[in-house]
């Protein structure tokens, strides 16, 4: 049985960062449903290859309607911390020891859940002493897999490793 992905989502993100786990998220049998601010809004990536039609609206959603969350990097993260709704949204995630896959910039929205004390996670290089900060024990590999619940990587040259874990705390 597929699981239901959550994935939070705005301008700026970065495009193979989304499209490539989301390919095999479904390859695989899972629902990825894009949330941002608005239902029916479109965002589109930092490279422009890729726009990305909101099927949910944060206000219409609730943790409890999905088994995972999938954040995408790029600038998106960025924007969607300063949200406290994305903000409680992500942490019901890690409260609730469901799946969490986060990429490059996608750790900041955990950061800002101050989820991530005493955690193992890595991130983009530019994010590692805000990591730190947070409490979490930053690791320089392509993948890093905490608890069997939080998968996190560094760029999109590691996304092949990220998908495949990903999957892993899927099943």
């Amino acid at each position: 049985m597929g699981k239901r992905i959550a994935c939070v989502i705005t301008d700026l993100f970065e495009d193979i960062e989304f499209t490539s786990p989301r390919d095999e998220f479904v390859k695989n049998g899972h629902e990825v449903v894009t949330i941002g601010s608005e239902k029916g809004e479109k965002v589109t990536g930092k490279q422009g290859e890729t726009t990305v039609m909101i099927e949910e609206g944060i206000d219409d959603v609730d943790a409890s309607q999905f088994d995972a969350l999938f954040i995408p990097g790029g600038f998106s993260p960025d924007v969607l911390r300063a949200d406290e709704r994305f903000v409680e949204f992500a942490k019901t995630f890690m409260n609730e020891k469901k799946p969490v896959m986060a990429i490059c910039h996608g750790p900041q929205l955990l950061i800002n859940a101050k989820t991530l004390k005493g955690r193992d996670v890595t991130g983009f290089t530019s994010i590692k002493v805000d990591l730190e900060n947070a409490g979490a024990n930053y690791r320089d590999e392509e993948v890093v897999v905490c608890q069997n619940q939080l998968v996190t990587s560094r760029t999109p040259k590691d996304l092949p490793a990220f998908n495949r874990e990903s999957l892993n705390v899927l099943t």
